[in-house]
């Protein structure tokens, strides 16, 4: 892949998972899947993969978008995100972070841009590493854990038989936000998703 010229915009959609069989299908495994929706939908080339990331070229609405997967566990997404502003000279208004989020019941869906990372450390790990929380991101629902269940089990467990239609759906719904956002703007993508 080469390096893109400053001229030149592209936008970095980031979805967060931890890499590896082991963690396909979970519930913090969000980011990964709508990523991989995005490069079905949006006919991405094949992936290439950088030291800490592996990313799909597209092209939606005219803009060209890098799809990108981190390589690193989730608590390091940073270290792929400043590889990739490094690499692409991206800004953080390039950007566009998918993650899980246990504050939103399962299968619904916020755009935002800024705030804190409301206790999400691959979010939080992107903030400290670039500096700032001025970036765009796509929280996607998935419940709180169930009372006696610890958080982080729950996050690394996968979606219940009768929770996967939902969660498809929300899939699907959330290609369509950023779909809008890259057409549109944000402020559209918020007022017709959230």
């Amino acid at each position: 892949m080469r390096r893109k010229a400053k001229d030149e915009r592209v936008t970095l959609i980031v979805g967060l998972g931890n890499p590896g069989e082991r963690y396909s299908g979970s519930r913090h495994n969000m980011g990964f899947r709508v990523v991989e929706a995005l490069s079905r939908h949006w006919r991405s080339g094949r992936p290439d993969y950088l030291r800490w990331s592996m990313c799909a070229a597209a092209e939606y609405g005219g803009r060209k978008v890098l799809l990108v997967q981190p390589l690193t566990f989730m608590n390091r997404s940073g270290l792929a995100v400043e590889e990739l502003f490094s690499r692409f000279s991206a800004e953080p208004e390039n950007l566009i972070v998918i993650h899980d989020e246990m504050d939103l019941p399962p299968g619904v869906l916020r755009l935002k841009k800024g705030g804190g990372a409301a206790g999400h450390r691959g979010v939080q790990s992107i903030i400290d590493t670039l500096g700032t929380a001025d970036f765009i991101r796509l929280r996607m629902g998935i419940g709180k854990a169930p009372p006696g269940e610890e958080g982080a089990d729950y996050v690394l467990g996968r979606f219940a038989p009768e929770e996967e239609e939902l969660m498809e759906a929300a899939v699907n719904r959330a290609v369509q936000a950023l779909a809008t956002l890259l057409e549109e703007g944000l402020e559209s993508a918020m007022n017709k998703f959230n």
